[in-house]
């Protein structure tokens, strides 16, 4: 059985470059409408560091749109994830410009204190956002998808409320900042962590959704038909980390070719899911879900999204949230732990 949770970063870009109008309210007020001509809702991993200093500093008049768009996204049943860069916590601005703390930038090697205090900071603006002073955010995806060394953080997350994390996808590899997602479990559509959200481990607390990708040619990269373009709402700059700083990463034979439907064709998101889908018909008793990712600054051709959502549509693969899967995830890993005589599954989510 397959299933495909569609997650959006809803976010400018990293370095504060661009509005909030044409790279989070319009893009994301597009693909919501889309979804729910389908029938269908997705996850909206908010950038709670970004908005929070935007909100503090006034600094951009579509603050006040975008709360009431999270809100609005959030009673339409829409799932709000948590999401944020650390290197934003400690802004501000000067002279119109975004002053960003870089030594923040991976939120894994903070002290665990610091990352306590950014955690719980982000939730606390969360709840402003949705207007729900007993909010807890179901699923996480870390800033740059750094969930390595994965503890404390993952801890402290664990404890905040959060039962999903969709941070890795096969193949990364972040030399400068020790990212390294080559060495996932092989064959396995999600799994249980504690210490390392790349090893599997029953008596984890959380659970790893990965980001839905394959390995493949560094050419069809090249060929991705939206990999280099900007958002139709606007441009603006692509981030803090310069692209000398990163040639190690992407000097490969192979690279990861991520289900990204704001940045890849639907022919090649289809191709990509019916290798899911030859899969399920040889074994389907194995439940498949699969997550696509978005982000809204990215988002540049309604249309690709709309032919991909029909045939999802047409081969009755659902289109759910984390929180709609996580029963079945929890029956899958318990019927896993009796085949191998293990006792651990995490707690029902309350």
């Amino acid at each position: 059985m397959i299933e495909c949770i569609f997650t959006l970063d809803y976010e400018i870009y990293g370095d504060g470059t661009g509005s909030l109008g044409e790279l989070v309210y319009e893009p994301t007020k597009q693909l919501a409408n889309l979804l729910q001509r389908h029938g269908a809702r997705c996850v909206v991993f908010v950038e709670v560091a970004e908005l929070s200093r935007i909100e503090k500093f006034d600094a951009d008049p579509t603050i006040g749109l975008v709360k009431e768009q999270v809100r609005s996204l959030h009673r339409a049943g829409f799932e709000i994830g948590l999401h944020f860069h650390p290197w934003w916590y400690n802004a501000c601005r000067r002279d119109g410009k975004w002053l960003l703390d870089y030594s923040e930038y991976n939120l894994c090697t903070l002290p665990a204190a610091r990352v306590t205090v950014i955690v719980s900071e982000a939730i606390h603006y969360l709840r402003h956002l949705v207007d729900d002073p007993d909010f807890t955010p179901f699923s996480f995806r870390a800033g740059n998808w750094l969930f390595q060394p994965t503890e404390p953080a993952a801890t402290i997350v664990a404890h905040a409320g959060v039962r999903v994390d969709s941070s890795v996808f096969l193949g990364g590899r972040r030399h400068d900042h020790g990212l390294d997602y080559r060495r996932i479990p092989q064959g396995q559509y999600f799994w249980q962590f504690s210490s390392d959200v790349t090893v599997a481990d029953p008596r984890g607390t959380l659970i790893e959704i990965p980001i839905h990708s394959q390995i493949v040619p560094f050419w069809r990269m090249h060929a991705a038909r939206r990999l280099a373009c900007g958002n139709i709402f606007g441009g603006g700059g692509r981030g803090p980390i310069g692209a000398l700083t990163r040639v190690r990463d992407f000097l490969r034979v192979n690279y990861p070719l991520k289900l990204d439907f704001c940045r890849a064709s639907a022919k090649q998101m289809m191709a990509m899911v019916q290798t899911v889908l030859e899969k399920d018909r040889k074994e389907p008793e194995i439940y498949r879900p699969i997550v696509a990712i978005g982000h809204s600054k990215d988002l540049s051709d309604i249309g690709e999204v709309n032919a991909f959502l029909a045939f999802l549509g047409a081969n009755r693969i659902a289109l759910s949230t984390f929180r709609e899967i996580y029963p079945k995830l929890l029956q899958t890993l318990k019927q896993a732990a009796l085949t191998d005589d293990s006792e651990v599954v995490p707690a029902p989510y309350r």
